[in-house]
This record gives structure tokens, sequence and C-alpha cells, in this order.
């Protein structure tokens, strides 16, 4: 349920309003929507109850889906996240990069200058990495977080990077633009939770085997703790085919924007395993609407610690950007 605060409301009416719906098992949240005041909770209270009876009310709008904060009935414009000079929002198609992994600091902030020259806008790398194997390269960890720190001093863009675990997120709020939640934590809600406490954008990935029902709970966890700025990420699901590592779902981006205004990325580097395929398929995710894209860049990928097969040399991304502008130009979307 949805319940808006009449603007002449005091802070006495809107404390009655909601110790009311605590006392009654609700659990209530507060977010602002355009110029109003809003409290929503889960409409699950025993008896039928007229909240327009309290004093400060103006409205109450019953809601029809299990979105409670992603949806467009709470909502009527699309999201736009500001990021430092960046947008990420409709209208706009921005390309993040950057290598899999921070391996080094020679190695992230050579590739770092190499991304910006390229005309990348935002940076990637992991300093944690969740591995398949616990034999793989699991990232430098804290020290990776200074080496792109950094990277973000030397190239004045802004670092996206993933908190693995709810102990690091002090760590990683510290260093970073945006919190990135990884597929394999989509669905780690004391996770979800901690990030949704914070005022920095989250970028969630869709989990492997999640379908969009779960992805955009999934979203509404972050949502609920109070933190508006989420930015979804599809990055491939399980397959019987062996062609690529998973399928990229693109029909998945024009559905969410169906249903949610949250800005959708595309991550084809991970979805495809593949880096012949990146090219192509980062158009395509233009094409369907994505509000950008995650690829995966190294300068030596046959030396990278972290998925080189699918990384793409710089001098390919320069040749992609050049190829999105063009692009943004016929479809009108801008592509800085």
């Amino acid at each position: 349920m949805i319940i808006v605060l009449d603007k002449r409301h005091t802070s006495e009416q809107k404390t009655r309003l909601v110790n009311f719906i605590r006392e009654r098992g609700g659990k209530p949240s507060e977010m602002t929507l355009r110029d109003r005041l809003v409290v929503t909770f889960n409409e699950s209270l025993n008896g039928k109850l007229d909240f327009l009876a309290f004093a400060g009310v103006e409205q109450v709008v019953t809601t029809q889906t299990e979105f409670k904060k992603s949806s467009w009935e709470t909502q009527s414009e699309p999201t736009r996240i500001k990021v430092g000079n960046a947008e990420i929002g409709p209208g706009r198609f921005n390309v993040i990069a950057g290598p899999c992994a921070v391996e080094s600091a020679d190695q992230y902030l050579r590739i770092a200058h190499k991304a910006k020259k390229a005309g990348a806008h935002f940076l990637r790398g992991g300093a944690f990495k969740p591995r398949t194997s616990p034999f793989s390269f699991q990232g430098l960890g804290r020290s990776g977080l200074e080496i792109l720190a950094e990277a973000r001093k030397e190239t004045d863009l802004p670092i996206i990077t993933e908190a693995l675990d709810v102990r690091d997120v002090e760590f990683v709020y510290k260093v970073t633009d945006v919190i990135q939640v990884g597929s394999r934590n989509m669905q780690n809600f004391p996770l979800l939770r901690e990030v949704g406490k914070t005022d920095k954008p989250v970028l969630l990935k869709r989990g492997l085997a999640a379908t969009i029902q779960e992805w955009l709970l999934a979203a509404e966890y972050v949502l609920e703790g109070g933190n508006s700025q989420v930015v979804l990420c599809e990055r491939g699901i399980r397959s019987f085919d062996q062609e690529t590592r998973n399928f990229l779902d693109l029909a998945a981006v024009p559905i969410v924007h169906g249903k949610s205004h949250l800005p959708v990325l595309v991550d084809p580097s991970h979805a495809l395993g593949r880096r012949d395929l990146v090219a192509p398929m980062t158009k395509a995710a233009l094409a369907a609407g994505a509000n950008g894209v995650m690829i995966e860049i190294h300068d030596e990928p046959e030396t990278a610690l972290s998925d080189g097969f699918q990384a793409i040399h710089p001098d390919n991304l320069e040749d992609i950007i050049k190829d999105l502008k063009r692009m943004g130009a016929a479809l009108d979307i801008y592509v800085p």
C-alpha cells in the first residue's frame, strides 16, 4: 500500500501513522515521490484500515504489483542516477570498461588510462573476486581497492567494483562510486540490505538462474533499505547450449523496462565468455534499449589472472564505441 502525505503534514502526524502501521505488524518505509513524502508497506495488516482518516494523509493507493518500489505504479518517471559528471538513465548509453580483476597497480592503472583514451565512461575492476574454484585468483582484496582509488584520481572516471561480503561494504563504500552486487550474490539478502543502507548507487547483476521476477524482488531489498539508486545488469543465465558461457537474455531489457523504472545495463563479456561476440552483442544491447554495457578489456589477455579469454583489447574498445556513437545518433540515444 502507498500512503501519500499532504505537503503540509507535520512530523507528529507522520510519526503517528508510521507507529500505527508498525504496531499492527506492518513494515513501513519512507520515500519522496514528486515533492511528496510517501509511506509504503506490505498490505498484510490485520483488518481493513482507513488511512484517509489520519491527519496529514492526502491519498491512499492499493498497489497491484509485488514490486512495491521498482514498479511504474510507484514512480511515473524513469530513474536517472547521477554519478559524478556521468548519468545512468533513459536516452543515454554508457560504456563501463576495465579488466575482470585488479592484478597489480601497474596493470590496472595502465589499462585504466587506455580505457579512458578509448572513450569509456566508467571503470570496472574486481578487488574481491567470487570464483567458482577456490584455487583461482581471488583478487587483491582491500589493497586492490587502494589501486582503484588511485585509478579514479588519475583518470577522473567513476569506479564500479563489487562488495562480496557484508564485512567489506564499509571499505568498498569509501572507494567506489557504484557498489556492485554480483550474480552469485543476487539473493544474498543480508548483503542486499546492507548496501540498501548506503547512499551510493548499487549495480545489481542478475543471478545465473534467476527469473526476472526474482531479480526485481532482489532489487526491492535494496530499495526497501532506503537506497533508490539501483541499476540492474543482465549478465547471462544458464542454458543447455555450450557455444557460449551463458545465454545472454536481451529480451530481459525491454521486459524489465516495461515493469520497472530502474535503468538496465548488459554485461556481454560474462554472459558470452567469448571476446569475438562482445562487439555485436554490445550493439544489440543498444538496439534492445539498454542504458549501457559492462565490457572487460585487457591489453595482455593471455596473461590475465581472470577471464582473459573474454577480454577485448583497448584498441577494439575504441572501435566499438565509435560504432555505438553512430548507432546512437540514428536511434536518438546519446552515447557520451
